[in-house]
């Protein structure tokens, strides 16, 4: 082969990697331990695939996205900032000079009880959403900026001292919906809640997961929680990042097919992955 041929073929390969680099579509993801996938295999989960911001080694939910992505033939250029138990207001103060540039879609997940220091309170919650939501899209006018609506824990609602104590396991992932509702309402530049909670609860409904872990983990079920009952196990950052990846890119989370690769890389059993994929697909076609 001589030498011209060689460099037009090498420029060919270039100009084809450049375009797409420039058509991929960049989505960033911000939130604390509930996107970082932490206490489970999730938060080491192929941090190749994704841009970890703070350069912490995460690959977290951000990777199973992007390993969603790949397989569904889709260009997504991946970041993530996270940091354990932050609202949205603490990336708003300390994150900004690293987040606020143009991005085509942002995810956004706030603390788990929407207040620190006063849970079940949306307020602070709906305005730093607001203020985060506004500074992206005057970074870039056709952002899509998604907020998520996070999971029922169970420590908050099977434990005396939780908020939600008494009530159904479904009670607190209706109230995180609903403040994401609320939010929406507040804000303009807000273009959809991702509803990740609430297919929670559906994965509970439909035999899938088991809804108490505290009185056992019935055969055949899974639980969603990992050991303190309050973050994700490997299901439940399964469960929500195909959620999430149906919500951003519309791809149906069951044409991902039964050998998804991210499922069996997780140790997942191919019916309970199963399972949360049409867990996923009922919630995001019930919308």
């Amino acid at each position: 082969m001589n030498r011209l041929r060689v460099l037009g073929i090498l420029a060919a390969g270039l100009l084809a990697a450049a375009a797409t680099a420039a058509s991929a579509e960049s989505v960033l993801f911000v939130g604390n331990s509930f996107t970082f996938g932490a206490r489970s295999p999730v938060m080491r989960f192929r941090p190749d695939k994704v841009t970890d911001l703070n350069g912490e080694g995460i690959g977290g939910v951000p990777a199973l996205f992007r390993t969603f992505a790949e397989e569904a033939g889709l260009t997504e250029d991946v970041s993530l900032e996270t940091s354990p138990g932050k609202p949205l207001s603490w990336h708003l103060a300390n994150r900004r000079a690293v987040i606020d540039r143009a991005w085509d879609v942002v995810i956004l997940q706030g603390y788990s009880t929407l207040d620190p220091a006063k849970p079940g309170d949306p307020a602070a919650h709906i305005q730093a959403a607001a203020e985060l939501a506004r500074i992206f899209k005057a970074a870039n006018p056709k952002v899509k900026v998604y907020l998520e609506s996070t999971w029922s824990r169970a420590d908050q609602t099977f434990r005396p001292e939780g908020h939600w104590a008494g009530r159904p396991i479904e009670a607190m992932a209706q109230d995180l919906a609903a403040a994401s509702a609320q939010a929406l309402k507040a804000s303009p530049d807000l273009t959809a809640a991702i509803p990740v909670g609430t297919a929670w609860t559906r994965a509970v409904h439909a035999g899938v997961a088991d809804p108490n872990p505290y009185d056992g983990i019935d055969f055949g079920k899974v639980s969603l929680w990992t050991w303190d009952q309050y973050h994700a196990s490997a299901e439940g950052y399964y469960l929500a990042a195909l959620v999430i990846f149906g919500q951003v890119t519309g791809v149906d989370p069951l044409s991902l097919g039964a050998q998804e690769q991210a499922a069996v890389d997780l140790g997942l059993s191919p019916a309970i992955a199963q399972g949360l994929r049409q867990a996923a697909h009922d919630e995001l076609a019930a919308r």
